[in-house]
């Protein structure tokens, strides 16, 4: 238990501890814990996804150089190398809308999701609260 949560236990109740204060304090230093970890988290998938990448870019670099070589002996018709090169260019331009595509979608339902989050963590508040009012009347009515 961090030395915050220790000062805070002492402070409400007086060197007594709490079911409630326990687990709470205790949930609260994990998820701080789970938190702070996530942006080493995040840049380490991030370098790994990167080099996997570079990898696949060194990869076809190195093909070209072995085989650059290899086809230019062919003299293929430069009409028939146009028309690959059009072609290639089409499937490219549907890669990078889908890219952009994906990311946006990304994006949004990441943030349809964060709202979704604010919206049960609202609610809970108001259960939570009415839930309280519940628990008080019911020790003022076993006085």
């Amino acid at each position: 238990m961090s030395q915050d949560n220790k000062s805070h236990l002492k402070k409400t109740d007086n060197g007594k501890l709490s079911i409630c204060d326990v687990l709470k304090n205790d949930t609260s230093e994990i998820i701080k814990k789970l938190e702070s970890q996530t942006p080493s988290f995040f840049q380490n998938y991030s370098n790994l996804y990167t080099a996997y990448l570079h990898m696949w870019d060194d990869l076809f670099c190195t093909c070209y150089i072995s085989e650059k070589e290899f086809f230019d002996k062919f003299n293929i018709d430069q009409a028939i190398l146009k028309q690959i090169k059009s072609n290639s260019e089409a499937i490219k331009k549907v890669y990078l809308e889908n890219i952009e595509r994906n990311t946006k979608f990304i994006d949004e339902y990441t943030k349809m999701r964060i709202s979704a989050i604010r919206s049960f963590d609202n609610f809970a508040h108001m259960m939570i609260d009415s839930y309280t009012k519940y628990l008080t009347q019911f020790n003022k009515s076993k006085n």
